[in-house]
């Protein structure tokens, strides 16, 4: 199975890399072809309005996915899912898909036209993060949703 995780701009921090590194290292152990997908961040953004900043950041996105792909967008938005529903729900979109790209987008969000293109969107919380950090939490999300559908103890209820 393929999964991607497609996000805008390279991150400025070391732990958020190493985490983020570190839990998708860890799912070659469920046979999952995982790959992180960095579109260039904006230069000069502060004389760039915010909804040209997203119509610009959704281009990108849009141009990294295949009309194949099962887009799935982290929004606050979204539908919010505890660890063992997310398991649950993975599960049923990796029967259906043959790759699934969760997308981050820009600290303003995504575009309309990238809204219209997912075929889904969740959230990881109510909570605002970062759009680097969320990048190591949801990593450790997806680790703990394959260590959850094997039955392996890491999750703990």
């Amino acid at each position: 199975m393929k999964i991607a995780l497609l996000v805008v701009g390279k991150t400025t921090k070391k732990f958020v890399e190493e985490a983020t590194a570190e839990y998708t290292g860890r799912l070659k152990y469920y046979n999952v072809d995982f790959e992180l997908i960095v579109i260039p961040e904006l230069k000069d953004t502060k004389n760039i309005p915010v909804a040209v900043q997203k119509q610009k950041e959704g281009e990108m996105i849009l141009k990294k996915l295949s009309s194949a792909d099962n887009v799935i967008l982290l929004d606050e938005k979204g539908k919010e899912f505890n660890s063992v529903d997310f398991s649950n729900y993975l599960n049923k979109e990796i029967e259906k898909s043959k790759r699934i790209v969760f997308v981050i987008g820009g600290p303003f969000g995504f575009s309309s036209d990238v809204y219209a293109r997912a075929d889904g969107k969740i959230s990881l919380s109510k909570m605002t993060f970062s759009h680097q950090l969320i990048r190591a939490v949801f990593a450790e999300q997806l680790y703990r949703a394959f260590t959850i559908m094997k039955g392996e103890s890491y999750h703990h209820e």
